[in-house]
């Protein structure tokens, strides 16, 4: 029997995520998750890949605030508003999405580019904002925030377990930043999810995740190692590109709880071999 173990929201891409007891889903992933953005001086974003410095931004929501602060030091923070005002839109850019956006705060930007040692803005998804996931994966002209491509992404604990038994120094999940972790079944057991229901929700596994080096930066002091990429590559490798965890979609709105049964309706076949 599979269960929800942890839920966690990012709200700002690349910065340190929330664990939440239960998670409200909306039409484009979990409540808040990923509808903030740090952009350059040219509107393109800005992630761990380039500048490892931004795990040590912490996030937090208090009292209808967006909360962010250092790691360090979390009497160190500026606060922005959750549901910013409308103001006029601005195109950024993501992967190859162009998208509209909102600038949020001249006070948050100037705390940003000051702890992160670089000029950046903060911005916001607006509703309006509609931005599709890749067509060859959509089931129903899905959309999703400032995601890598997604709205939610979902690992077994089981497969965190397996990994770290490869590893001599072990991994925590942040490593990874899933928004759902389960237990319960084998390891890999979420590549195989092509369609399970949770809470009358149902979710549908459309494609394993590739991983990139953020995996390897140490999410308490910004230090890059070679791993798990490097054990990955022994096990988890598939036309040049290493995969940990599933990414999904669903169909409904919904609450989603730590303790939730997840329900497998349907299987499919196994593209990498579990050794």
């Amino acid at each position: 029997m599979y269960s929800i173990s942890q839920l966690f929201i990012y709200p700002i891409k690349s910065l340190g995520g929330i664990k939440l007891s239960a998670a409200q889903l909306t039409d484009r992933g979990f409540q808040y998750d990923r509808r903030w953005m740090l952009v350059d001086a040219n509107n393109s974003f800005l992630t761990q890949r380039e500048y490892p410095v931004m795990s040590l931004l912490q996030t937090a929501i208090e009292n209808n605030e967006l909360i962010i602060y250092h790691k360090n030091d979390s009497t160190d923070k500026v606060a922005v508003p959750l549901h910013p005002l409308p103001k006029q839109t601005s195109k950024v850019k993501v992967w190859a999405d162009e998208c509209d956006a909102l600038y949020v705060s001249d006070t948050a930007d100037e705390w940003l580019s000051k702890k992160l040692a670089m000029p950046c803005r903060l911005v916001y998804m607006p509703d309006t904002e509609k931005r599709k996931v890749d067509v060859q994966y959509a089931q129903n002209n899905e959309i999703t925030a400032f995601s890598d491509g997604y709205p939610l992404l979902m690992i077994g604990q089981a497969s965190l377990d397996d990994l770290n038994s490869r590893l001599a120094e072990p991994l925590p999940m942040n490593r990874f930043r899933p928004n759902i972790v389960f237990t319960g079944g084998e390891p890999y057991d979420e590549d195989i999810m092509e369609h399970v229901v949770v809470n009358e929700i149902d979710l549908y596994g459309v494609k394993l995740c590739s991983r990139c080096t953020v995996t390897t930066i140490d999410q308490v002091n910004a230090l890059k190692t070679k791993e798990p990429l490097k054990t990955f590559a022994q096990y988890r490798s598939m036309d040049n590109k290493v995969y940990f965890g599933q990414n999904i979609l669903f169909k409904q709105k919904g609450t989603m709880q730590v303790g939730d049964a997840i329900k497998l309706i349907k299987t499919k076949p196994r593209v990498l071999a579990v050794s």
